[in-house]
């Protein structure tokens, strides 16, 4: 039949047969014959008979036989776990007599301060992830420590459960030696060898679970433990007084707690918290400047920088050579400075020589929720900078100390910091503050709303100082002429007239009108200060108690009874006027301060209780296309309005009335946007690249400037030469990769040297021609610090000062036309005045009664003469052969230099160009005087105080382009139009050359030039045509081989004797003349279209074109060309 087909799974049916011990046959033949007895119908003959179902029964009375199963893995992790955890109650006794070894005695122990758990345990400052995490044998996390009492009743857990699936050692042991008597030796033996073998594994692991726990314990007993730095600082009694009321002084510890476990933390506390202060000095204390290096702290203003550092050294009673400020024009640090305060801009120049701050150890950024453009820089570097420090083994500290909870920039921005760091909450020293809402938001007048508000105030409510917010210097000038004519203060009066005026004035006074609707039956002192005021009433709205004034008639009415001290405030002030805000006012008076924004963190005015806020601010917008900047007035955000209220709750409780109703304010954002989002950002690209930084889109920025401003700054970059141009060929990809990743070029180093705008730094590498860098110096100096004249245009208080107005206005005037000159020095415009007005500030001294005589800024004029030095130093730093200085006596410029003066300011504001209004624009009336722009489709106009408003030449370039009722350009020079196309070429498309005058071989150039006409940018304006090179191409070559024929690029002897007219090489048919190919052809393939090409060509191929010339030349004269040729060569 063949083969047996094998079944399913044949060899686990093979029945394995043992040799059966003579207990177990015995007992199978008795069982069989006898129970056949009463077995029916069988005999002894049939002895392979299945037994029945009855036998069963009988052979339940012999013992069961139980079958030892291998260990399951679960079983086997359950038993490594209690073996573990009585491996470790064994070794418990051993670590316990070890500790006791080292642990101090009682007597020892008694004398220790109780302080001991300070900083271990339950800290105050509390981290996420302390500590690592140690991994158990079979692989799960488990906790770092185990506490006796939990590890007793999970042992007890663990053996009653392991007792039911696997049991202990000696559970097992009695379980086998049941086993093997009920069952065979063979299973018996291969139980007991699983057993032994999981038992070596647990064994095996636990040892080498033990050998890593010991190494990882005497790794953290081998790490040197660092003794508790403390340096004392000696402080007077009061100002350790009143350092101790500060409230950030309370969270001293939990803030060096996490400076010490982080290397990067955040610390939020309002103005007035004492941060900027303390924290330096924590810092001090805790040996952070004790290892040579120093504590920097930056501020986003030059007079934060140098009171602060004032302040610090007063309170820690340590010299300013220890506590020093460095600003932008000076310093007083030396080699024994600790504490270091500085701006941004200092700590960024820093940066770029030493990109790893070796100098410091702790770094803190003040002032972040102002969002500043060179702060956000500077957060994003220190981001990467603290890193690379602690990979050297040089940890530095980053501290980012905000007035705001806008943190999430910081935290939340996983390409600034990986790890987020800590965010630390100081509360600030705040009283309770109401805020009071309008129940109607005035859209035009909030002047006005502001002059009524603060009259209401003085006149009801009880004493305390007033602070107004408003918008912009010509406001404020504004509501305090209302205010000083509402509120008289006469400084000749004393205080004993006062009373007696008082007293009179009571006497006469007119009872005031009462509005039944806002009537209120409570006595006066039982009412709050609201109902006193009539102000701020959510129900009522508005609720204004009607004073009896009306507005028509309120600035008529002055009420000397109850003289009001107003002082303005904003950044222009000079400095002087600024400090009277920090002194009490004269007794009887009442204090109030109309202020800007500057007012709203920058400064701690004492004394204030109330706060009016219009709910607006200022702020300058640029475009984004046309660079063109406008100041315009929108509404705050929230976190600016509660910072405005915060002013009134520093000395007593306050109230804060809000000229706009709670909906309103519920629309405002939360936050003001950063800075850098809202201006061009050329100069901060620079800077990076300067850096090395490529790919500026890359880089780590809290608030990322938007693509279009980074791609405008680089194209404005590429134009003045300050990166190299990308490549215009490619994959489009690669182009758009490219165009965002242009590497610097020397003249772009050069111009990151200066501290001026990269527009400016381009004229300051250009002015060294004819000995011009003096005076462009002194002009980028005036253009870079704004405002360098006063406003006389302001209301004046009384008739004596608008007499004086009128009288400066003339004077300023007269002055503007003697320092703009006549003839070509009135060309260069608005520049010359502001040259001409330095000049003349140095040659009297820079004192302040001349910038008063003459009109000019005082504080503004100081800030040029110092960026002067400033940008002298870089000159010569940059070149020293020109060796330029600072001259008080500078003479003004000849005319030649003003004519190069005009072009390197066209080669630095070459995108800023404009052309007057042409025919065709004149049909628009709006036209009229008017100039275009590149970019602009509006007209702009040349301001009224410039030197060109009457001359209006037909090109001009411009510093800015500001938006108030028109667009008005600044700072206007006149340029030539045919400059345009020599000094811009980059923004002008040239046409072909033109036939006449046809191209010309340079002899001093050694080049071939020609006229080509040209038309300016994307305008298409027609530009006169201009001589330049000769455009690259085939036809420069062939206009090359011609005068190189003709010998006016050498001179050759033969020229006379050429078999055909050169001038074949241009034509069109000149193809068909073998010699012309054969003469073009190498010129072509070793690139030879000058002079200079040539030469260096013959250098190495002496040979060169001998062939070719020969073919235009006789046979009889080839010899003695070839013969020449050896000669020359």
């Amino acid at each position: 039949m063949g083969k047996l087909r094998k079944k399913h799974n044949w060899k686990g049916r093979q029945q394995s047969d043992p040799q059966p011990s003579a207990d177990e046959e015995k007992t199978e033949v008795v069982v069989e014959l006898k129970d056949g007895s009463i077995l029916k119908g069988l005999d002894e003959s049939n002895a392979l008979v299945l037994p029945s179902s009855k036998s069963k029964k009988n052979k339940s009375s012999l013992p069961p036989i139980s079958k030892k199963k291998p260990l399951t893995k679960k079983q086997k992790k359950e038993l490594q776990k209690v073996l573990e955890r009585k491996e470790k109650k064994a070794q418990r006794a051993e670590i316990l007599a070890k500790l006791a070894e080292v642990q101090l005695p009682e007597s020892e122990l008694k004398l220790l301060y109780t302080t001991s758990k300070l900083g271990t345990g339950e800290k105050l400052y509390q981290d996420e992830d302390s500590g690592p995490k140690i991994s158990s044998v079979s692989g799960a996390n488990r906790k770092r420590k185990w506490e006796d009492d939990d590890d007793d009743d999970e042992e007890q857990k663990a053996e009653e459960s392991s007792d039911v699936d696997t049991s202990s050692d000696e559970d097992e042991d009695e379980q086998e030696d049941e086993v093997n008597n009920t069952t065979d030796m063979s299973e018996c033996k291969e139980t007991s060898s699983v057993c032994q073998e999981t038992k070596r594994e647990v064994k095996v692991e636990q040892d080498g679970e033990k050998e890593k726990k010991i190494s990882d314990q005497e790794k953290v007993q081998k790490k040197p433990s660092e003794p508790a730095i403390f340096i004392p600082v000696d402080r007077s009694p009061e100002v350790q007084e009143a350092r101790l009321k500060l409230p950030v002084l309370a969270e001293e510890q939990v803030i060096m707690e996490a400076v010490r476990e982080n290397p990067s933390i955040v610390i939020c506390g309002e103005t007035g918290s004492g941060k900027t202060t303390q924290v330096p000095q924590f810092l001090y204390e805790a040996g952070y400047a004790s290892d040579g290096r120093m504590i920097g702290i930056t501020e986003p203003r030059r007079v934060a920088a140098v009171s602060m550092s004032h302040r610090v050294a007063k309170e820690m009673n340590l010299p300013t050579q220890v506590v020093s400020y460095q600003i932008r024009y000076e310093g007083n640090v030396t080699s024994d400075t600790k504490i270091k305060f500085m701006t941004d801009g200092v700590l960024l120049k820093e940066i770029q020589k030493d990109f790893l701050l070796q100098k410091y150890s702790a770094i803190i950024i003040d002032e972040a929720h102002e969002r500043s453009v060179y702060t956000d820089i500077l957060i994003g570097l220190l981001s990467r900078i603290v890193p690379l420090r602690n990979k050297k083994g040089m940890p530095m500290k980053l501290l980012i100390m905000s007035a705001t909870l806008r943190v999430e920039d910081f935290t939340e921005n996983q390409r600034l910091f990986r790890t987020p760091p800590p965010v630390i909450k100081v509360d600030a020293r705040q009283f309770p503050v109401t805020i009071h809402f309008n129940k109607r938001t005035p859209l035009e007048d909030y002047t006005g709303e502001a002059f009524h508000k603060t009259c209401k105030i003085h006149r009801m409510l009880p004493p305390g100082g007033i602070l107004v917010f408003l918008t912009g210097q010509a406001e404020v000038h504004s509501l305090c002429r209302r205010l000083r004519k509402a509120f008289p203060f006469r400084k000749a009066e004393t205080s004993e007239a006062m009373r007696k005026f008082k007293k009179a004035k009571q006497k006469k006074t007119s009872l005031p009108r009462i509005d039944l609707d806002n009537y209120s039956a409570l006595p006066v002192d039982e009412g709050d200060e609201d109902r006193e005021a009539g102000i701020g009433d959510e129900e009522d709205g508005d609720s204004d108690l009607d004073l009896g004034d009306d507005p028509a008639d309120a600035e008529e009415k002055a009420d000397g009874s109850i003289p009001l001290y107003v002082l303005p405030l904003y950044s222009l002030l000079a400095p002087e006027q600024q400090a009277k805000v920090f002194r009490p006012p004269p007794p009887g008076t009442r204090l109030c301060i109309i202020a800007t924004n500057v007012a709203e963190t920058s400064l701690t005015i004492p004394g204030i209780k109330y706060v009016v806020d219009c709910g607006r601010v200022k702020k300058r917008f640029y475009d984004k296309v046309t660079g063109v900047s406008s100041f315009k007035v929108t509404w705050t955000s929230q976190a600016s309005a509660n910072q405005r209220a915060g002013r009134a709750g520093r000395t007593e409780p306050g109230h804060c009335y809000r000229l706009y109703s709670s909906a309103v304010f519920g629309d405002f954002t939360l936050f003001s946007e950063a800075e850098i989002t809202r201006r061009p950002v050329e100069d901060l690209v620079l800077q990076m690249k300067d850096l090395n930084i490529e790919k500026v889109v890359n880089f780590p920025f809290p608030t990322p400037p938007s693509t279009e401003a980074l791609v405008a700054a680089e194209q404005l970059l590429v134009s003045l030469g300050a990166l190299e141009e990308p490549p215009c060929t490619g994959r489009l990809k690669d182009m758009q990769r490219a165009k965002l990743s242009c590497p610097i070029t020397p003249l772009g180093r050069a111009m990151a040297s200066f501290p001026v705008a990269p527009r400016y730094a381009k004229m300051l590498a250009l002015g060294k021609q004819q000995d011009c860098l003096p005076y462009v110096i002194a002009v980028v100096a005036a253009m870079t610090v704004r405002e360098i004249f006063e406003d006389l245009d302001r209301p004046a208080r009384s008739e004596d000062e608008s007499s004086k107005l009128n009288q400066r206005r003339a004077r300023l005037t007269q002055m503007r036309r003697l320092w703009a000159g006549q003839g070509a020095s009135l060309l260069l415009g608005d520049l010359m005045i502001m040259l001409g007005a330095v000049g003349a500030c140095e040659f009297a001294g820079c004192t302040p009664r001349f910038c008063e005589n003459s009109g000019l800024r005082y504080k503004a004029m100081v800030e040029i003469r110092k960026l002067r030095g400033q940008l002298t130093n870089a000159v010569n730093a940059v070149c020293p052969e020109v060796g330029v200085f600072v001259d008080p006596k500078m003479t003004p410029p000849t005319e030649h230099q003003v004519v190069c003066l005009r072009q390197i300011v066209l080669a630095g504001l070459g995108d800023h160009l404009a052309r007057r209004a042409q025919g065709e624009d004149l049909v628009d009336p709006k036209w009229k005087n008017a100039y275009k722009t590149p970019l602009m489709d509006e007209p702009v106009f040349i301001h009224p105080n410039s030197a060109l408003f009457k001359t209006l030449p037909e090109f001009v370039v411009y510093q800015e382009i500001m938006e108030t009722s028109k667009m008005y350009m600044r700072g206007v020079s006149a340029v030539e139009a045919e400059w345009v196309p020599q000094f811009l070429p980059q923004y002008c498309h040239f046409g072909s050359p033109l036939e006449s005058p046809s191209p010309w071989f340079c002899s001093s150039t050694g080049t071939i030039r020609c006229h080509r006409s040209s038309t300016f940018f994307r305008v298409g304006w027609q530009l006169p045509a201009v001589e330049m090179e000769y455009p690259e191409g085939l036809e420069r070559y062939r206009l090359f081989a011609k005068f190189l024929l003709e010998g006016q690029v050498l001179l050759f002897k033969h020229s006379s004797h050429l078999l055909s007219n050169p001038s074949i090489m241009l034509k069109t048919w000149a193809k068909l003349q073998p010699r012309t190919e054969a003469f073009l052809g190498p010129l072509v393939s070793k690139k030879v279209d000058c002079r200079e090409a040539l030469h260096s060509v013959w250098k190495t191929e002496e040979k060169f074109l001998l062939t070719a010339y020969c073919q235009w030349l006789p046979e009889s004269v080839h010899q003695e060309v070839a013969k020449n040729n050896a000669t020359d060569s």
